[in-house]
C-alpha cells in the first residue's frame, strides 16, 4: 500500500511539473509572438488600381511580401489619384509621405535627367539586355547613385517589353506627319519628337483617352497590345503603329524610401528585394505571354488598321536620337556617367545578340 501511494504522488508530482513548464512555455510563446514588431507600408503608384499588367504588378508584390513576411510587412497599394496623382509619385516617397511607389522612371527626367536610361531609351536597350545591365552590368548601382540625394532606393519593377509606336489618327508616310503632330509621349522619345516638329504631351495614363477622344490630342503611346485593348484606344484613333523605336524594353521601377527601407530588420529587407526581383520577371513573362492575342482581338473583332512606320521615318528619328543623346551626355554630369556605362553594356550584348538571337530569329 505505501509503495502503490509513493508512486501515485510522484506521479501527480510529475504531472503537476509538466503542466507547470507548459504554461510557462505557453507564456513564453504568448510573449515572442506579442512582441514581433510588424509594418504597414503604403505604395502609391502612377497606374489605375489593378489595371492590367502595370496596375497588378504592385499588387504582387504586395501579396508576395505579405506571405513571404508572415504578415510582418504588409503593404497597401493605392491607384493614380487615390493618395497622389500619378505624377507625384517620386515626391511622396522621397517625402517620406508614402514608404514606396510604383512608376516608370522617365517621368522624372526634370529632377534627374539620367533616369530615363534606367527604363527607356529610343533605339535602346530590350527587356532583356536591359535587366542584364542592370543586375550585372552596374546599372542597378548607378541608379541608386542617381536617386540617393532624393532618399530614395530604386529596384526594377517589371517590364513591359517592346512597346509599339502609337495610336495615330492620320497615318504617317513622311517626316512631314510629324509635324504639328500633339502626341502622348514622356521621355527622351517625346524630345525626339519635339525636335522632329512634333508637340509631346505628358499625360497619365487615365487621362489618355479622353484626350485622344476630345482631340485635345492626335495620337498616343501607352504600352501595347495588351494593355492597348484594355483602354480601348481603338474607340479613339484609327490606325496602330506597330514599329519599335521609342521604348524596345520599358523598364518599370520600385521606389523605396530609404530611411523606410532601413528600419526594417535584415530579413524583411531581402524579402524586399526578392519580392521586386520576382515581380520584375513576372510582369515580362505576362506581357509576352498576352500581347499576341491582345492584338489579334484588336485586329480581328475591332477592325484595327496595323501599320508601320517608313524606313525614312525610322532613320530620321534614330538620328535625332544620337544628337539629343550627345547633348543631354554634355549638359549633364550624371547623364554622361550613366550613359557612358549603357552604351558600353549595349555595344557588347548587341554585338552577342546579333551573333546568336538574330541569326536564330532569321533561322526559325
Amino acid at each position: 500500500m505505501k509503495k502503490t501511494i509513493r508512486k501515485i504522488g510522484i506521479l501527480m508530482a510529475t504531472t503537476l511539473l509538466l503542466s507547470a513548464c507548459g504554461e510557462k512555455e505557453g507564456l513564453a510563446d504568448s510573449t515572442v509572438k506579442a512582441d514581433v514588431k510588424t509594418y504597414q507600408w503604403k505604395m502609391v503608384t502612377s497606374w489605375p488600381k489593378n489595371f492590367p499588367g502595370l496596375g497588378v504588378a504592385p499588387e504582387k508584390f504586395s501579396q508576395y511580401v505579405d506571405e513571404m513576411s508572415g504578415g510582418r510587412l504588409t503593404v497597401q497599394v493605392y491607384g493614380a489619384g487615390e493618395l497622389v496623382p500619378g505624377f507625384e509619385v517620386f515626391d511622396a516617397v522621397s517625402q517620406g509621405t508614402v514608404q514606396m511607389g510604383h512608376s516608370g522612371s522617365y517621368y522624372w527626367k526634370g529632377k534627374i535627367p539620367s533616369s530615363p536610361l534606367f527604363g527607356a531609351i529610343p533605339f535602346g536597350m530590350t527587356a532583356t539586355e536591359l535587366n542584364a545591365w542592370l543586375h550585372y552590368g552596374g546599372g542597378l548601382e548607378l541608379w541608386r547613385e542617381m536617386y540617393k540625394p532624393f532618399g530614395i532606393v530604386p529596384m526594377a519593377g517589371g517590364n513591359s517589353g517592346a512597346q509599339f509606336a502609337g495610336w495615330f489618327k492620320k497615318e504617317i508616310h513622311t517626316m512631314d506627319d510629324l509635324k504639328g503632330l500633339k502626341m502622348r509621349i514622356p521621355g527622351l522619345a517625346g524630345e525626339v519628337l519635339k525636335r522632329a516638329g512634333a508637340i509631346p504631351v505628358t499625360l497619365t495614363g487615365g487621362e489618355i483617352f479622353s484626350s485622344l477622344q476630345s482631340g485635345a490630342i492626335d495620337a498616343t503611346e501607352w504600352v501595347g497590345p495588351y494593355n492597348d485593348l484594355a483602354f480601348g484606344f481603338h474607340q479613339a484613333a484609327e490606325y496602330y503603329y506597330s514599329s519599335i523605336w521609342h521604348e524596345p524594353g520599358t523598364g518599370l521601377e520600385f521606389l523605396i524610401n530609404e530611411a523606410a527601407l532601413n528600419e526594417l530588420p535584415k530579413d524583411l529587407q531581402k524579402i524586399v528585394e526578392v519580392a521586386a526581383r520576382a515581380v520584375n520577371e513576372d510582369t515580362l513573362d505576362e506581357y509576352n505571354a498576352r500581347n499576341n492575342n491582345a492584338l489579334i482581338a484588336l485586329q480581328e473583332k475591332h477592325g484595327v488598321k496595323l501599320r508601320q512606320l517608313p524606313v525614312s521615318v525610322l532613320t530620321e528619328l534614330k538620328a535625332i536620337t544620337k544628337q539629343v543623346m550627345k547633348e543631354q551626355a554634355e549638359a549633364d554630369p550624371g547623364f554622361s556617367k550613366v550613359w557612358q556605362s549603357y552604351s558600353e553594356f549595349m555595344t557588347s550584348i548587341r554585338s552577342y545578340h546579333d551573333l546568336t538571337l538574330k541569326e536564330y530569329f532569321k533561322n526559325r
